[in-house]
């Protein structure tokens, strides 16, 4: 479980820990890694930088033979067109796409010997409906939703599928934060209830009308884990609340 020591990797790491999982947590900050590791009943805490190959040949030797990849580690900023350079092009694509896909080739192949696997992505609906803000990020996660697709062509009946989970605005801590200090200017109420409401309605309106859980994210997650979803490969999940309209 790549990116897992804090946020929605964390909930996905409790969540598939309960359900049964040997989980092995990972991250770059030793100290976060191994609190959440140890809260999860982690079997493993694997450190390192996904972004280089050194990285992550210290990550897969750490987590040995995997079952169940969940690429998560990510990053993302706030700039536009007018401020992302070439190289926070480069850097996003680095972190967001080329660090799974090192993992893939590093823990896949053992699961095709074994002839039985998950892959699973977490992607966005950024993906397939992208804003004018942060323009790099957007295009990482379509790289990470195609990627995922190209993969389960590829894996053709190994027993090894690969899927994404596409979350909509999650109520991480982070982005709590960054509602609350942004309510008194908006004007979107001082109950939280009523600052939740109106800051989904104007950033993410969708059909719930509320933000999405960290642990909803890990639902789709657990389920594309586990054998009901043997039948399904090369698919997206949208855990969005209905956010992006689309009928397929």
């Amino acid at each position: 479980m790549t990116g897992s020591s804090s946020g929605l990797g964390e909930a996905i790491a409790r969540l598939l820990a309960a359900e049964g999982a040997d989980v092995v947590v990972h991250g770059r900050d030793e100290a976060r890694t191994r609190k959440v590791a140890e809260q999860v009943g982690a079997v493993a805490m694997a450190i390192g930088d996904l972004a280089t190959d050194a990285g992550a040949d210290a990550v897969a030797a750490v987590a040995g033979d995997v079952d169940i990849l969940v690429n998560n580690a990510g990053a993302y900023d706030h700039i536009g067109w007018a401020e992302a350079t070439s190289q926070d092009w480069i850097r996003t694509y680095e972190v967001n796409v080329v660090s799974g896909v090192r993992m893939i080739q590093r823990l896949v192949p053992g699961m095709r010997e074994r002839g039985w696997g998950r892959v699973i992505q977490i992607g966005g609906g950024l993906a397939t409906q992208p804003i004018a803000m942060q323009p790099h990020y957007n295009a990482t996660l379509a790289a990470r939703h195609n990627l995922a697709v190209s993969l389960a062509r590829e894996l053709k009946d190994t027993g090894v599928t690969s899927n994404v989970v596409a979350p909509g605005a999650i109520l991480v801590d982070t982005v709590k934060e960054l509602i609350t200090t942004l309510a008194p200017e908006h004007g979107w109420g001082e109950s939280w209830e009523e600052i939740e409401r109106n800051a989904s309605r104007d950033f993410v309106p969708n059909d719930v009308g509320r933000f999405g859980r960290p642990e909803e994210i890990a639902g789709a997650v657990a389920y594309l884990a586990g054998p009901y979803a043997d039948y399904i490969s090369g698919a997206t999940i949208r855990v969005d609340g209905g956010t992006i309209r689309s009928a397929v």
